[in-house]
């Protein structure tokens, strides 16, 4: 990638959901290589903290997940703001740059920071606070359901997985620390999102008839990856019978997501980033998502990446639980969309300078 001609700048990350760690990981280090200072911090969610640990990621930890109550939730998205505020008048960040972290936009709007959230679903929804001033999607999202008018979006090609998927080096030793064997079909399901404001309670029909058919297949393992403690606790309670002799495990730290999916059989999932990580990654991917689906659901599943399951006898009829031949050779590619990215952030950052 080339030099950058814009003067060096303090770039504010703020790490908001699981997800967003792998995918900043690339990013941050392009903006340190052209020059830039990178400033972090992290909500003490799902497993952000622990995945940024891993991944030898700095960070400031500062705020919390609260709950699934809306109310509630809108309040800790102003409450966490308020917390961020002395990191952000000590730092005195350039731009500040999230996947979505609606308390980091809500504090530097307050004080006129730019603000740039890189989203890859149209249909989130924000209040006027919670608004940025410049977005970054996919190409195939277009210019429709965004948080800002035409003229302050930009696009980057294929989607945000590619970031960060490719290129990727498998490890076994993550098989032998769950305690999973090859010959075995492994079956990676991440639950619906529960608590997100776009839950439709369909998705929880099929996770349920699912899981009962996957742990009644000879052969098979699970590795459930639960979105917190919570559900975890309500998944054990409600269905023992799953985890009888360890036929469905639920890892006891953070693991790597794109290891354990390279060497997944399959993957099923309640949607989000799981579901394009194993598409980026050419493994088999079953979405039980029931909610809007995003444009870029949709051009995964035109162009065969990616199966919707809309009811409960696709779950039957469209996920074949078999092994997968896998083929390493073609993680080694690297796509425009980082390159594309960073430049949209410098780019945002000189009109930000200029007035």
């Amino acid at each position: 990638m080339k030099e950058s001609p814009l003067a060096p700048a303090k770039f504010w990350i703020d790490l908001d959901n699981t997800p967003h760690v792998p995918f900043f990981i690339p990013i941050m280090a392009e903006l340190r290589r052209r020059g830039h200072q990178v400033v972090v911090t992290a909500r003490d969610a799902f497993q952000v903290c622990e995945l940024a640990d891993k991944k030898g990621v700095a960070y400031r930890k500062i705020g919390r997940h609260t709950g699934r109550n809306k109310l509630v939730k809108v309040l800790g998205l102003f409450y966490r703001a308020a917390q961020l505020l002395p990191f952000v008048r000590a730092e005195r960040p350039d731009l500040a740059v999230s996947h979505g972290a609606r308390s980091q936009v809500i504090i530097a709007n307050l004080l006129r920071i730019p603000t740039v959230i890189i989203a890859d679903y149209e249909f989130a929804r924000a209040l006027p606070m919670m608004r940025p001033q410049w977005e970054i999607v996919p190409e195939v999202i277009g210019g429709n359901h965004l948080y800002v008018s035409a003229d302050r979006v930009k696009h980057y090609p294929g989607i945000k997985e590619d970031v960060y998927a490719t290129p990727f080096t498998p490890d076994p030793g993550l098989l032998r620390e769950l305690g999973l064997r090859q010959e075995e079909t492994i079956i990676t399901m991440r639950p619906p999102a529960t608590e997100a404001h776009y839950h439709n309670p369909e998705a929880e029909i099929l996770f349920e008839h699912f899981m009962k058919r996957a742990v009644a297949q000879p052969g098979t393992r699970i590795v459930m990856l639960p979105r917190n403690k919570r559900q975890d606790e309500f998944i054990r309670s409600r269905w023992p019978e799953w985890f009888k002799d360890n036929r469905t495990l639920v890892p006891a730290k953070a693991v790597d997501g794109i290891n354990l999916i390279y060497y997944s059989d399959l993957v099923v999932s309640g949607g989000g980033t799981m579901n394009r990580e194993a598409a980026a990654l050419g493994v088999p991917v079953y979405s039980i998502f029931r909610g809007p689906t995003g444009a870029v659901d949709q051009y995964l599943q035109r162009t065969g990446r990616l199966v919707m399951i809309e009811n409960v006898a696709e779950v039957t009829s469209k996920i074949p639980m078999v092994r997968r031949t896998r083929d390493a050779a073609r993680l080694q590619s690297v796509g425009p969309a980082l390159k594309v990215i960073v430049e949209h952030l410098e780019t945002i950052l000189a009109v930000s300078r200029r007035g």
